[in-house]
């Protein structure tokens, strides 16, 4: 089937449909914003993406984005290091954040074990965490999984394999929507999930 659009168009389609989140029509308005954008705004996008892909890197100690060696909360004194919350993903972070709730350290896993899309404990930033426990006298680890079913077989498994090395393992309360993101979560909600978390036992 011939395209419609000139081939740059319909490459430029293409790479958009493939960000997470666009289908071929939001990739559709998408291009046709851009190209109807002034060239300034345009390379300024360009920009932008161009300096975020360069600079930002992930922390050494717990994945999350970060521009140095370490990132903005593992690299503050005034945080708790004998807590660490689990999330899946750096975005996670920013809506425990905005709860207020939370004073000490997280940990990004970079995702959550899902068998069907070939992801399991070995792909995940599992091992960076069990080698913070010792020497970071960590005390508590909070497991903030999205209420879902890669959430909770994530949650399951740190917990089994947590719970030896002799740390007390929470997870947030279900004030959540099940199958629910925590970065769609309101701060209300997210907070008081925090605040009801419960121990996982084994």
């Amino acid at each position: 089937m011939v395209s419609a659009y000139t081939q740059p168009m319909q490459a430029l389609i293409d790479a958009l449909s493939r960000l997470p989140g666009i289908g071929p029509k939001s990739a559709q308005r998408i291009a046709f914003y851009l190209i109807k954008s002034e060239d300034r705004d345009v390379e300024h996008l360009s920009d932008a993406i161009t300096k975020a892909k360069a600079t930002v890197r992930f922390c050494e100690r717990c994945s999350n984005f970060a521009e140095t060696t370490l990132c903005h909360f593992c690299s503050d004194d005034r945080r708790d290091t004998t807590t660490i919350c689990v999330v899946e993903e750096s975005r996670d972070v920013v809506a425990i954040e905005k709860t207020g709730e939370f004073r000490g350290r997280y940990h990004v896993l970079l995702g959550a074990i899902n068998p069907l899309d070939g992801v399991g404990p070995e792909q995940l930033k599992i091992r960076e965490l069990l080698v913070r426990i010792e020497p970071e006298s960590v005390k508590e680890v909070i497991l903030c999984m999205n209420p879902n079913t890669e959430g909770d077989v994530t949650s399951m498994y740190l917990a089994r394999i947590l719970k030896p090395l002799g740390v007390k393992v929470t997870r947030i309360a279900s004030g959540l929507p099940v199958g629910g993101d925590l970065e769609y979560a309101d701060e209300l909600t997210l907070g008081r999930a925090l605040e009801g978390r419960r121990e996982v036992t084994g």
